[in-house]
């Protein structure tokens, strides 16, 4: 259960990272509400995770589901270049993320 909490975070993590983005210096008040959820909910699930998943681990892998997640959705959604090396780079930090997974 902990594992699905952490990866829900992470995911969580890239919501709130696009909703800043998105938030116009905290100017726009529904990317900066989703920005609040999201990140509230993100952290409570870190911390839930962390109960049973070692720091190192958990933090590493929730940190590489929400980099990969929001610079995918840069790539994807926001028009942010999509060159082979980023591409590259980022399967790069998903391998190590199920690398900690597979090794924890």
């Amino acid at each position: 259960m902990a594992w699905l909490v952490l990866v829900l975070s992470g995911l969580l993590e890239s919501v709130w990272a696009v909703a800043l983005s998105r938030a116009g210096g905290f100017t726009r008040p529904v990317p900066v509400l989703i920005f609040v959820v999201a990140l509230v909910l993100s952290m409570s699930g870190l911390g839930y995770a962390l109960r049973t998943i070692p720091v190192g681990t958990g933090y590493a892998v929730w940190v590489g589901i929400g980099a990969a997640g929001t610079a995918s959705v840069g790539m994807l959604a926001l028009g942010e270049s999509a060159s082979l090396p980023r591409v590259l780079c980022l399967l790069l930090v998903v391998a190590g993320v199920v690398g900690l997974k597979l090794f924890h």
